[in-house]
């Protein structure tokens, strides 16, 4: 497309995007869901190395903007918090300068828009061990410290199911000031000794707000091939006991998504 013509279809985009952000929040509103992550490319190929542009470069990007702002002060009014999540790519223990670059470029992305939208976490993973764990992680902590406050403000660090446990990442965030979001079913699936009481009290100290954290369960069962696929609903037998009384926000990672939060609710709901 000629760069007119490609300018004003990613606005258009962008503006259904916003319109489609506050639609899922009124959702969220209607049906008791208190949190809500936003898709991390809903200003697409905001970064790409050939056609990404600033948003002041969209025809109508001031209106593009206030919808966003829109959607941030409704879910504030209606106490609904918002996250990202980024993708796979996104890359900061990378030994290899042009991938943490183009890491840190999308987080900055990502960052300008949960301003709009007053979302308060960006939470990614710490990736590959690269031979060396203790040195990525080192490389990581470096990274952070050099990130722009709109960034690092919101970030946080989340364990896996296959190289980084609660283990590995607690000291890094007790020592730096960064929150852990504690995924119970990695660490499950990736065991490091330390008991899910023991976690979940240290991951709750790192966070100097609401903290918030990851439920999900195996789509083939704890005996299954492979437990560290997502089912699409969750056995509320999954969620932790030491989380049923604290005030966290705790994200479902199920392929039903909000029909699986809704379902998960009414389960509490009849066992309490």
């Amino acid at each position: 497309m000629e760069p007119d013509a490609r300018q004003r279809y990613l606005a258009e985009i962008v503006n259904d995007n916003a319109v489609a952000l506050r639609a899922a929040l009124g959702y969220c509103r209607d049906n008791g869901i208190g949190a809500f992550r936003i898709n991390s490319q809903i200003l697409p190929l905001k970064t790409h190395p050939e056609v990404g542009y600033d948003i002041a470069d969209l025809p109508g990007h001031a209106d593009i903007v206030a919808a966003f702002k829109a959607c941030g002060r409704f879910s504030r009014r209606h106490n609904i918090r918002t996250s990202f999540h980024p993708d796979q790519f996104i890359v900061l223990s990378s030994p290899r300068p042009g991938v943490v670059r183009r890491s840190i470029a999308d987080l900055a992305y990502q960052a300008e828009v949960a301003e709009w939208v007053n979302a308060d976490v960006i939470n990614i993973h710490a990736r590959g061990a690269y031979g060396d764990k203790a040195v990525a992680l080192g490389r990581l902590e470096a990274v952070i410290a050099q990130l722009p406050p709109a960034i690092r403000s919101r970030l946080t660090l989340e364990n896996d199911d296959r190289t980084y446990t609660p283990r590995d990442l607690l000291p890094l965030c007790e020592r730096i000031e960064i929150p852990m979001v504690y995924d119970v079913h990695h660490h499950r699936c990736l065991p490091d000794g330390l008991s899910e009481s023991e976690v979940t009290a240290r991951a709750m100290a790192t966070w100097d707000r609401e903290p918030l954290f990851h439920i999900s369960s195996p789509l083939e069962g704890w005996e299954g091939p492979k437990p560290g696929r997502h089912h699409d609903y969750i056995n509320a037998e999954d969620l932790p006991f030491e989380w049923r009384d604290l005030v966290i926000t705790v994200d479902v990672e199920a392929k039903a998504k909000e029909l699986a939060v809704l379902r998960l609710l009414d389960d509490l709901h009849a066992a309490s």
